[in-house]
This record gives C-alpha cells, sequence and structure tokens, in this order.
C-alpha cells in the first residue's frame, strides 16, 4: 500500500487522461473502447469507495431473512463469501416456498441490493 497517489488518485488520474486525451484523439471502435475503459474505472472507483459498507448492509439483511449469524465477519474477503453464502440460503428457501411468509421482506432486501448494485454499475439508473 502507497501513501500518495492513493488509489482513488491513480484511477480518478487514468480515467482523466482517457477522457480529455484519448477519447478526442480517436474514433470509430476505438473511441468507443476508451470511453468503455474510463468507466470501467468509475465503476472501480465506486465499487472499492462503498463494497465494505454495501456488503455489509446485505449481509445484515441477509442474516435476518435467514436466521444467519449475528455478527458479521470481521474481513472483507469473509463478508463477501458470507454475502454469497447467504444470497444461496434465501435462494433456497424461496425455491421451496418458504419465503412467502416474509415476501415483503425478501422483496424489500432485494430492491435494496438491486439498487446498491445500480449505484456502482451506473448511478442514473437509481431513483431518487
Amino acid at each position: 500500500m502507497q501513501d500518495r497517489p492513493s488509489v482513488r488518485e491513480l484511477l480518478d488520474a487514468v480515467r482523466a487522461f482517457l477522457e480529455e486525451d484519448v477519447v478526442p484523439a480517436l474514433e470509430g471502435p476505438r473511441q468507443f473502447h476508451a470511453r468503455v475503459a474510463a468507466n470501467v474505472l468509475d465503476i472501480i472507483g465506486r465499487e472499492l469507495a462503498g463494497e465494505e459498507a454495501s456488503l455489509l448492509a446485505e449481509w445484515q439483511r441477509l442474516a435476518q431473512l435467514t436466521g444467519g449469524a449475528s455478527e458479521p465477519p470481521p474481513r472483507l474477503e469473509a463478508l463477501r463469501a458470507a454475502v454469497r453464502e447467504g444470497t444461496a440460503a434465501l435462494a433456497e428457501r424461496i425455491r421451496r416456498g418458504d419465503a412467502d411468509p416474509f415476501r415483503d421482506a425478501v422483496r424489500a432486501h432485494v430492491r435494496a441490493t438491486v439498487e446498491d448494485k445500480l449505484r456502482v454499475a451506473n448511478p442514473r439508473f437509481v431513483r431518487s
């Protein structure tokens, strides 16, 4: 880990270079691909900025719906795995029809999860 420039500063610098210098100098498919690359860097930046908080919120909702652990995993990679496992457990409950009694809570969870993912992938698609 470096002190400066930060990961965010590096991403912003490369994105700005692509948008300000590379994209205007290109045409056709190459210009499009440079725009896509700049957008990917924006997505990565948003993912890095909010991943842990988003995963924690998703884990908490899943734990309520599935009766999972009361304490979240202490490390990010373990939290990612716990969210995957919780999602799989909830999907299995839905397939079995066990989620019907708490259908509204499941819908609220899915909606919140999709909105969190859209805020990363393309914030313009999330209604305020």
